[in-house]
């Protein structure tokens, strides 16, 4: 099969913009690109569906050719939007770009070789024009009908903001994008959500006119839950890639509850997993559903991917811990990222090394409601230190039961925590 098959097979492909793509890529090498706007200083869990698109088609043979965009960056893209996004300034623009510069590299292939990524910036070229040569040599090759009657802009011209003209432009800049990277890069294929449908066509037709050449277009699925929620959200927020945001256990905890439902699909968009492979995993959630076979392989598999064995190995020991496992030399960092939405209280680490009488300990934090309750939990083995239970109801707490060098954790019944900082 070729690439486009491949990639069809695994329900990659949404759209292509002409379906001669598959001889191309059973032809050559080809190099295709995929962009990033710089809006935060990392990617999230949805834009890794792309990366690991590209990094699909590099195993395959062809050859990545990532845009993080600095310049698009400080305007902003009106598509999959209802409102204006809030304009950027240059540093923060330019410090984004070196953090997603480095996320990058860390997950596609920039070493050295014929289909080696490349990693580019588009500050660099289109910082050089000025406006009367921008409307000039480019402006004048766009229709205003066309570039009216793209869904995106569509959409804004409709609602109650409109549309600015520095995000109407965006496509023109998106558009010139392309064809800069088929002169200087040879690339023939541009990639992206669906919201780009109509960025990456204009783009097709910006190198049509200026180059007469044929390049192609291909978008992804918008990958979602069952609800129609965009994937890499959570009831705590975004699930970044950058681990000092969401830490490897976040992510692996936000995949291991994907959906029965949905995760055969996110296993072919996130994993290297053969076909084979996850139709085994699929009549695992069809018999076996309870087991969740199939959530913990793509847990396993995308957070090595992201984050390495090490991170993966953190990831299963953080689950261990918040199913009951003992805490024992854990850092104060790992941690916090595993309890990070358990409620937290700072205590002076003065009292503690002088020894702190555990009922009263444990009816310092919000999950006992006072002294008595602390105590009748305690009696009825419902109390819990580090995951281990508490016996007494006289014992002496003391830094020797920190679980990290400046933590412990308390437990309530089975699920109750809370995080105990010293200060």
């Amino acid at each position: 099969m070729n690439a486009l098959e491949t990639l069809t097979e695994r329900g990659i492909v949404n759209t292509v913009s002409d379906p001669a793509l598959g001889d191309l890529f059973a032809k050559e090498m080809v190099s295709f690109y995929c962009g990033y706007d710089p809006s935060f200083k990392s990617l999230q869990i949805g834009n890794l569906f792309a990366i690991v698109t590209m990094r699909r088609l590099q195993k395959m043979g062809h050859r990545p050719v990532v845009l993080v965009g600095g310049a698009t960056g400080c305007i902003g893209d009106p598509s999959g939007r209802s409102t204006e996004r809030n304009l950027l300034d240059m540093d923060l623009v330019e410090s984004n770009v070196a953090a997603i510069r480095k996320q990058l590299e860390s997950l596609i292939d920039f070493s050295e070789g014929k289909n080696a990524a490349i990693l580019v910036n588009n500050y660099e070229w289109l910082s050089k024009f000025n406006f009367l040569d921008f409307l000039r040599d480019v402006g004048r090759r766009f229709r205003v009908s066309e570039m009216l009657a793209r869904e995106s802009v569509k959409r804004r011209m409709e609602s109650e903001d409109g549309v600015s003209f520095t995000e109407f432009s965006y496509q023109i800049l998106q558009a010139y994008d392309y064809l800069h990277l088929y002169q200087t890069h040879g690339v023939r294929l541009q990639m992206g959500g669906g919201d780009q449908w109509g960025n990456i066509t204009a783009g097709i037709d910006l190198v049509r006119r200026v180059e007469s050449a044929q390049v192609f277009g291909l978008v992804v699925p918008l990958v979602t839950d069952s609800k129609g929620q965009k994937f890499g959200k959570s009831l705590g927020g975004t699930v970044y890639i950058d681990p000092e945001i969401s830490s490897p256990y976040q992510m692996y905890q936000f995949l291991m509850n994907a959906e029965d439902v949905c995760v055969v699909d996110y296993l072919k968009y996130y994993t290297f997993l053969s076909m084979d492979e996850i139709a085994e995993l699929a009549r695992e959630v069809a018999e076996r559903p309870e087991q969740r076979t199939a959530q913990r392989r793509l847990a396993s598999e995308v957070v090595t991917f992201v984050h390495g064995p090490q991170g993966l190995a953190q990831a299963e020991k953080a689950t261990a811990i918040f199913f009951g496992e003992a805490i024992d030399n854990v850092s104060d960092d790992d941690l916090a990222g595993i309890f990070a939405e358990v409620p937290r209280v700072e205590l002076p680490r003065d009292q503690l090394a002088a020894g702190m009488n555990v009922v009263d300990l444990l009816a310092a934090t919000p999950l006992w409601k006072g002294k008595n309750d602390a105590r009748r939990s305690i009696e009825q083995h419902g109390a819990y230190i580090n995951n281990r239970p508490v016996e007494a109801v006289d014992r002496t707490v003391t830094t020797a039961d920190l679980a990290s060098a400046g933590a412990m954790v308390v437990r309530k019944g089975k699920k109750n925590y809370a995080l105990i900082k010293l200060v």
